[in-house]
């Protein structure tokens, strides 16, 4: 049985989890990832890519998997001396890590793109699938929030989500273009898996990119949406809270009516199987299966169970 050629939309955590599954699965020209880059920031001097890299270091197999990013068995004395400089360390970076970021951002001053980058760190690490960033120019969400405008990684990581987000905006996203990287990998494509990530801060912005949501339409494949909700809760992350304040109920039909005008199927985790007519109604196909993965197998499972269904 032939396997499909597909591309994953990914954000971090959840995304990477399904991405890993979906590795174990297809051949290495049969997957490809395209990563969020619009919670990039630069930090003391560094310049940070959280979904790629949770994406590249998850595929690596070097991932933490009890907090989900960063590496395993890192170290932390750089972020000890920085606390005893009194300077920032509200980002917390791992040694090893550090590495990643130096190494990106000389590559950067020296004029690669962000998508030579990342694949030259794919191969170093001997990631056999490709992982794309889904374009090259500067792209930063901004939280738009009781606290006033926040850049992601202050609202996410520094302030802990605590303020009520009110909308986002994803500044720079006017200059963005498809890369010809990624247009290759759109044109090869028979599926299109929309990881289970944050509809509004992570696939959001991939699909604002200038171009992008036009190159997947165009596809005429299946466009196929795995809910990031669970019985009335986010796997992780704060899309759950972020729903609740934007007044959306916190279940998969707010989420399918998000993607209604793009996404052809819509996945449903099994305890979840009672909202399937009402995602039905909006005209696309529900796939109702087991979608928490917490481990290694279910990683597996999920990703075989769509790869098999088209």
């Amino acid at each position: 049985m032939s396997q499909p050629n597909v591309v994953a939309l990914s954000g971090g955590v959840g995304g990477a989890k399904l991405a890993l599954g979906l590795s174990h699965c297809l051949p290495d020209d049969a997957l490809t990832v395209v990563a969020n880059t619009a919670d990039d920031f630069e930090h003391l001097g560094l310049y940070i890519a959280p979904d790629l890299d949770t994406v590249m270091y998850t595929l690596a197999g070097l991932n933490n998997t009890a907090q989900g990013w960063g590496l395993a068995d890192e170290s932390w004395q750089c972020m000890a001396m920085l606390k005893r400089y009194q300077a920032e360390d509200w980002f917390q970076l791992g040694d090893r890590d550090i590495a990643t970021h130096l190494v990106r951002s000389r590559w950067r001053a020296e004029g690669m793109t962000l998508t030579a980058i990342t694949d030259t760190l794919r191969q170093r690490l001997a990631i056999k699938h490709p992982i794309l960033p889904m374009c090259d120019e500067k792209v930063s969400t901004v939280v738009q929030s009781d606290q006033g405008d926040l850049a992601f990684q202050h609202y996410f990581v520094r302030e802990q989500c605590r303020p009520a987000v009110s909308g986002f905006r994803f500044a720079g996203i006017e200059n963005s273009r498809v890369t010809a990287s990624v247009q290759k990998a759109v044109a090869g494509m028979d599926l299109l898996l929309v990881c289970p990530s944050n509809p509004f801060v992570s696939v959001a912005p991939i699909l604002a990119v200038n171009g992008m949501r036009e190159a997947l339409l165009a596809r005429n494949t299946p466009r196929v949406v795995v809910s990031p909700i669970v019985g009335g809760m986010a796997i992780k992350g704060p899309a759950a809270k972020m729903m609740q304040e934007l007044d959306m109920p916190v279940t998969p039909v707010a989420v399918a009516s998000h993607y209604r005008d793009f996404a052809t199927h819509f996945v449903l985790d099994s305890c979840d199987a009672e909202y399937s007519d009402a995602i039905a109604a909006m005209g696309m196909e529900v796939i109702v299966c087991p979608t928490v993965m917490r481990s290694l197998a279910d990683r597996k499972q999920l990703a075989r169970t769509l790869i098999d269904r088209f």
